[in-house]
Parts: structure tokens; sequence; C-alpha cells
């Protein structure tokens, strides 16, 4: 039986949280990928990447896996009632609710998150627990049915661990393989713990203005889900 995979797209999406994660689970054996926006018309990532949705709301059917990336947009994404509205009604019936980065915010929006343990991006992580999430440092969350990533590449690490959930271990390490994802980076910079101070205060200045704002529709968004 085919495996219908559905990520949401929109305006501002980081890219690698879309790419990483479609290229692993595309990879598995009788799977459908879907992109899916309240429209057809293309949305531009965060970086200028063009992509085209292959489906609407309305026209998306109960999925087996949906998948929400972060991304610049997902402030916007946050207060869009047609987007939470999908996302609550595919809840009730998707057999996996993920997401990559920031992505977890949306569902957090959603009430989605509530009681539940989860994990985001690293500079945005105490915007979990506004939303009744409860935030867990990882790279890979899971909490029953609900998978989320930690920032942009974790959601490699994500799709790797979904797919042997959806699959077996043999068929992850094999797509693991193929894609060659053997992490060896040149500098010890990834995590906030381990990256040098000045990398992580320069960091902290170019995020500082984005966590303004998302911290006041997380504020906006807590009062909403009471």
């Amino acid at each position: 039986m085919t495996l219908h995979i559905g990520f949401l797209l929109f305006p501002g999406i980081q890219q690698l949280d879309l790419t990483g994660p479609y290229d692993v689970l595309g990879s598995l054996p009788d799977v459908k990928l879907h992109l899916v926006w309240q429209d057809l018309a293309p949305v531009t990532s965060s970086t200028g990447l063009v992509f085209t949705p292959t489906m609407t709301y309305a026209d998306c059917p109960k999925l087996d896996v949906l998948c929400v990336p972060g991304g610049s947009g997902v402030g916007a994404l946050m207060e869009d009632t047609g987007t939470l509205d999908f996302l609550k009604a595919q809840a009730q019936t998707v057999r996996y609710m993920t997401s990559v980065c920031t992505g977890s915010l949306v569902l957090g929006a959603a009430g989605l998150l509530r009681g539940r343990k989860a994990t985001t991006h690293w500079a945005y992580h105490d915007l979990l627990a506004p939303l009744g999430a409860i935030p867990v440092q990882a790279r890979v969350v899971r909490d029953g049915n609900l998978f989320t990533g930690g920032g942009i590449t974790a959601g490699i690490d994500f799709a790797l661990t979904l797919a042997a959930e959806l699959y077996s271990e043999a068929a992850a390490q094999l797509v693991q393989l193929q894609i060659e994802y053997a992490p060896a980076p040149p500098f010890d910079s990834g995590r906030p713990d381990t990256a040098p101070s000045h990398v992580l205060e320069e960091a902290h200045k170019r995020t500082a203005e984005s966590r303004r704002v998302r911290g006041e529709i997380v504020a906006r968004a807590a009062a909403r889900l009471g």
C-alpha cells in the first residue's frame, strides 16, 4: 500500500528543512510525496529557491505522514486560521504528525503539542513551553505518533528515524548509505554549547529580532489556546 507523505509548503520556508527529509523519505519504496499549500501558486524559500505546491489544503487526502518544516515564514503560519485548521483536521487521522526546526512552533500554535515532548531549533527552544509542550534538547524527539526534529540539518536525522519506523532499520540504513549521510563537519560549532563564544554572540544578534517577533506571536497563540 502506497504511503502518502505530505510536506507543508509556505512562503519563507527553510529549504533544507524541506529538502533534507524529502530526499530521505522519497528514497523509500512505494511512497508518494505531496507539497501542500493553500493554493498552487509557486512559493519562495527564505534563501530564494522557488517551490511549486502539488496540492491544496482542500484537495489533500488523509495522509500517513504530515511534516511541517520551519523557516522565516512560520510566524505568519502560526496565526493563519486556514493552516491551523488544516493541521488540526489532519491530526485526527494522520499516522504520524511531524515537524522540523521551527515547524514545531506551528504545531504548537495549532494546539498539537500540549502535554507532549518536542524539540525545535536551539535559538527558539524556550518558545515551546508557552505552547504547552514539554521541551527536550535532542536532535529527534518522539512522543507517541509525534516526531519533532531539531534545527535544519536535524531534519535528515528525523527522516531516517521515521524511515526506520515506517519500514525497518535496514531500510533506513540503506537510504543513509545511498545519500552518503556520514557527517564530519570541519568545525565543532553546530551547537551553542560547543560554538566559540564570539560565534554564539553573533548568532544571538542575528536571531534577536525574529525571537522578539516570534515571542509575541507565541504569547498570542498561548493566550488563544488558554
